[in-house]
């Protein structure tokens, strides 16, 4: 099958990790994907689909477009494809207006009922989805890690040489962790030698807890989270980070790295307690967490190395790819049946 996706950006995180991530795979079994940017004016919007005729099907990525141009595209195209990883139906976490938006609420559920396949990141996405189109049009492809970019992670670092915590994010999720700090400050009063790297483009200080800053890069990132001994994530508990994909946990589980976590959305079923790392809502169960890995690197390691194991399975390049040529395998028989 011939496609090609319309994105945000073509090394917008989203196409590098949803799209751009398989295209070796697919090319591999007989397709062949083509990236292109989403026009931002709205002459362009209402063009778009002129020139995709000759292509099996269009990937339409996160973006809830109009109902004139989304009305126009799916006249012009054989197949349309929704592939969307977070809960854009809503507003996000920090927004002051809520969670609600009629507007993205309508434009979801039309985009939704105007596609031949809806690619969701998780349950939760795909529960959404399946209210407003045929439950069977509908599949879940998470968000998956190119596990050959990863080392396997340190995990036996010299006890009382100190725990190396990681996060990595960008600014917009750097907020979630702004709130999260009256915890890492108790963290770092409660564990002698602990430390946070921040991977990201912006950084924030923290009482009692010293903060390593990592400009973010592309390039480096996969070794500077391996160069790390615990993996930390934490989002706000409400309906938009419930649409969060994980992708750092799987970063971090990539790497070996043991992860501590709340267990909101997939974020509970990424971090198993004593198996892949510890689930902690509280604050006290975050402090007795780090201490637990801060006491035994073999935890770290025992832990860290099942994560990678079950991100391989499930969650790599590898694993995501069988699950799209499936997806788009079943799509061209409905098809030919109709």
């Amino acid at each position: 099958m011939r496609l090609v996706a319309l994105v945000e950006a073509v090394d917008h995180v989203c196409c590098r990790y949803r799209l751009a991530a398989f295209r070796g795979p697919l090319e591999a079994a007989g397709h062949s994907l083509d990236l292109r940017p989403l026009p931002r004016s709205w002459a362009g919007r209402l063009a778009l689909g002129r020139d995709l005729a000759g292509y099996d099907a269009v990937v339409l990525q996160r973006k809830l477009l109009p109902r004139i141009p989304l009305a126009l595209l799916r006249r012009r195209v054989r197949r349309l494809i929704f592939d969307f990883d977070d809960a854009v139906w809503l507003r996000d976490s920090y927004s002051p207006k809520g969670f609600t938006d009629a507007r993205r609420g309508r434009r979801f559920r039309a985009v939704v009922g105007a596609s031949d396949l809806v690619v969701a990141g998780n349950d939760y996405l795909a529960a959404e989805a399946r209210r407003w189109t045929t439950p069977a049009r509908v599949v879940v492809i998470p968000t998956c890690v190119d596990m050959g970019r990863y080392d396997s992670g340190s995990g036996f670092r010299v006890p009382g040489s100190g725990l190396n915590l990681v996060w990595v994010g960008s600014s917009s999720t750097l907020r979630g962790l702004e709130q999260f700090r009256p915890t890492l400050a108790a963290i770092g009063r409660s564990v002698p030698g602990v430390r946070l790297k921040l991977i990201c483009d912006r950084f924030i200080d923290i009482d009692h807890l010293p903060v390593d800053r990592c400009p973010w890069d592309e390039r480096t990132e996969p070794a500077e989270i391996a160069a790390a001994d615990v993996g930390i994530g934490w989002v706000p508990d409400d309906p938009w980070s419930r649409g969060k994909c994980g992708l750092k946990v799987l970063q971090y589980q990539a790497a070996g790295l043991p992860v501590v976590a709340n267990p909101v959305g997939v974020q509970a079923d990424f971090v198993r307690d004593g198996e892949t790392g510890f689930r902690a809502t509280t604050t006290e169960q975050w402090v007795h967490a780090v201490r637990a890995l801060a006491a035994d690197p073999g935890l770290r390691h025992r832990l860290g190395a099942e994560g990678r194991r079950w991100v391989e399975a499930g969650y790599s390049v590898e694993a995501g790819a069988r699950m799209w040529v499936e997806a788009l395998d079943r799509l061209a028989r409905v098809r030919k049946a109709g």
